[in-house]
């Protein structure tokens, strides 16, 4: 027969601190491999809704220089600026766009610097899945840029887990 006692009078706090960190690292790595799927899900709705956002807007660039007499999808005329809120405000009631992490604001914003908002630079906090455009209007000169970003995981500013596109008139 098993002598219990004197086995657990054997055991100390170093066999309790070995036992549970064991335990801990196979309960993480069991969740980690549970829930990988539906992070990599989500990341690829939040990348197909930029680029979605992209194509929307090189469409436009791209039929408009065509026909510089012509008007944009959002009613402004070709050869002009166009306006960021008037963009903006066309995509989110024209464009599906997929919200896989049921945020409450709007999916697309406007933002004074959107390469900061979507790395979430210096301190900066930044929400995942929203796709941020300047605030500066796109202006109707040739080679002016407009910039998309939008962070896709955490931590935002780790190569890959967020997406950065200049789209060029």
């Amino acid at each position: 027969m098993i002598d219990f006692k004197r086995r657990l009078k054997n055991f100390g706090p170093l066999e309790i601190l070995v036992i549970s960190s064991i335990i801990y690292v196979v309960c993480m790595l069991t969740w980690t491999a549970s829930t990988r799927s539906t992070v990599v899900q989500n990341a690829n709705d939040i990348k197909s809704n930029h680029k979605l956002v992209v194509d929307f807007l090189n469409n436009e660039i791209n039929t408009c220089s065509t026909n510089d007499q012509g008007s944009t999808a959002w009613g402004e005329n070709c050869k002009d600026v166009w306006t960021s809120t008037k963009i903006v405000k066309y995509v989110l009631s024209n464009i599906d766009l997929k919200n896989p992490y049921s945020i409450e604001k709007p999916l697309i914003q406007i933002s004074q610097d959107p390469r900061i908002q979507a790395e979430g630079k210096a301190g900066q906090s930044t929400d995942k899945g929203i796709i941020f455009v300047s605030s500066a209007n796109f202006e109707s000169e040739a080679g002016s840029e407009w910039i998309v970003g939008t962070c896709v995981k955490s931590p935002c500013v780790a190569a890959g887990n967020n997406e950065l596109v200049s789209v060029y008139r």
